[in-house]
């Protein structure tokens, strides 16, 4: 049986021919995905050998104690190589492919030995998505949930995602909330609109977790964002992290991407565009109508939960660094743009 490893020292050359079969002679590690709100620890390895590829990316559990913590009691670990384990292989959209897995599911230990596909194009989410990349994005996304759609309550009870309506969310959610509120709103500061949606969040995001998670629902992304799609040179998406894979209205998706990756000039340009070709991705991929009614107000519940993201991976960032800084100032005038266009008051 080949061991999890404790840390990226135990990824040598010998455990990668070992958990791979790939020949390796020598690997070199080097530590990426700082700075983007990335709950594990991420390296590239660089291999040597016989018919090996350049390159591998290997996940572990995350460095810093707060995200591990977070990782660890809201499942995302164990969600990640599940994905790749049972899921991977039916999603419609290109993924990394993965080479090995390995999960504890008592302590949360886990690895996952990928392809690296750092040479596709990245879109830094501070810098913000064009909107016609923004458009490919949702295309997928409209796909991607088409494809599960109906599925999702199944697979959250065979353990493959988990549920906006899990009770570990609302056991969770308002201790690491608050403690990455009190970090904000000390160390940085807040929009207006951000401050007036915060104090009032705690009070309400219970409520928005069990309409979102009312069926008809799908499997959901969980972290649909800039940071995490790619694309080929054929302008064909890719998407990386799976972590926080769920079951809710596939809504939930599209408001994190919209609200939270495009600058708020071109969200306010093109978001009901964005939302109108979502719906119609959906019906192209056979949802029926009568599941539509209700995914505009679907949105925007999920608009208003969505604060919790910026919050929470603050609690787990450097604030002194200036693209984690960048990353959580970014989301929160993103959010605040969509607590006033949407009229995100109205559901506190």
């Amino acid at each position: 049986m080949v061991l999890i490893p404790s840390s990226i020292d135990d990824v040598t050359a010998s455990w990668l021919r070992e958990a791979t079969g790939l020949a390796v002679t020598s690997a070199r590690a080097e530590q990426i995905g700082a700075g983007i709100g990335v709950i594990g620890a991420v390296y590239r390895v660089h291999l040597e050998g016989d018919g090996v590829p350049p390159a591998v990316v290997v996940k572990l559990q995350g460095l810093d104690e707060a995200a591990a913590f977070t990782g660890t009691m809201l499942r995302m670990y164990i969600r990640e190589v599940r994905f790749y384990d049972r899921m991977a292989s039916r999603v419609p959209v290109r993924v990394p492919n993965a080479l090995h897995t390995a999960l504890d599911e008592e302590t949360s230990a886990f690895v996952v030995v990928m392809e690296d596909m750092g040479a596709l194009r990245v879109v830094d989410q501070v810098a913000g998505m064009a909107i016609a990349d923004a458009e490919r994005a949702v295309d997928r996304l409209a796909a991607w949930h088409a494809t599960f759609w109906g599925e999702g309550e199944q697979l959250a009870d065979e353990g493959v995602t988990v549920s906006l309506a899990d009770p570990i969310y609302p056991a969770i959610l308002p201790m690491v909330f608050a403690e990455g509120w009190e970090k904000v709103t000390t160390e940085m500061g807040v929009p207006d609109a951000v401050e007036r949606a915060g104090k009032r969040w705690p009070d309400v995001f219970a409520q928005l977790l069990v309409d979102l998670a009312t069926p008809p629902t799908t499997m959901t992304h969980g972290d649909y964002r800039a940071d995490n799609i790619l694309f080929t040179t054929d302008d064909q998406v890719a998407l990386l992290d799976f972590q926080l894979s769920g079951t809710a209205s596939g809504a939930y998706d599209l408001a994190y991407f919209v609200t939270q990756s495009l600058d708020p000039e071109v969200a306010s340009a093109n978001e009901r565009a964005l939302f109108d070709r979502y719906v119609e991705g959906l019906r192209a991929g056979g949802v029926p109508e009568s599941a539509l009614g209700r995914l505009w107000e679907d949105y925007r519940k999920a608009a208003l939960f969505c604060l919790v993201y910026p919050i929470v991976a603050a609690r787990g960032m450097d604030l002194t660094d200036a693209r984690q800084r960048g990353l959580v100032e970014c989301m929160n005038a993103r959010f605040a743009r969509a607590v006033d266009e949407l009229e995100l008051d109205t559901l506190l």
